[in-house]
């Protein structure tokens, strides 16, 4: 008998920046934990600007320079087969929650904003395309560390740990 997958997707405008490398953290974050088996992990755009492109080299480099390889990725946009796959649906900010909210508003109970799960407080992950490297650094521990939260709150959710993760 197979054990329950939880899928789990990142949301972003162009899936080039903030989703890549909340699909890698969170890969990082899963394997480092021991619990792969547990996990389907995607990442897409709202909008189809980057459809088949690599993610960002600001991401890309931030990726790699924390041990991260989140080059086999390619950007996709997200749809409407999407809506009804994922268990967890998470928004890097506001606006991308909207435009999912706008798609169908019965994802409601699985659609959350990345930063729901931040230590630091709730808010945006922000858009670090344009701003340079110190703002991909910022993006990649806001996600890190709201990552390392989303993680411990799926595998209590569904009575997978007591303590917490290990990350």
């Amino acid at each position: 008998m197979s054990q329950k997958r939880y899928g789990v997707l990142f949301v972003c405008l162009g899936n080039i920046c903030r989703s890549p490398l909340g699909e890698g953290i969170f890969r990082h974050l899963v394997a480092k934990n021991g619990v792969d088996g547990l996990f389907e992990i995607d990442s897409a755009g709202t909008a189809d600007y980057h459809v088949g492109e690599q993610p960002h080299t600001g991401s890309i480099h931030i990726a790699e320079k924390h041990g991260i390889s989140i080059v086999d990725q390619r950007g996709r946009q997200f749809t409407n087969d999407d809506l009804k796959r994922w268990d967890y649906i998470i928004a890097m900010d506001d606006s991308n929650r909207q435009n999912l909210l706008q798609l169908d508003k019965e994802i409601e109970r699985k659609l959350y904003r990345l930063r729901d799960f931040d230590p630091n407080g709730p808010g945006d992950v922000p858009d670090p395309w344009g701003r340079g490297e110190d703002a991909f650094q910022d993006v990649y521990n806001i996600i890190y560390r709201s990552c390392e939260n989303l993680l411990t709150h799926i595998l209590k959710e569904h009575g997978h740990v007591d303590e917490g993760t290990k990350s």
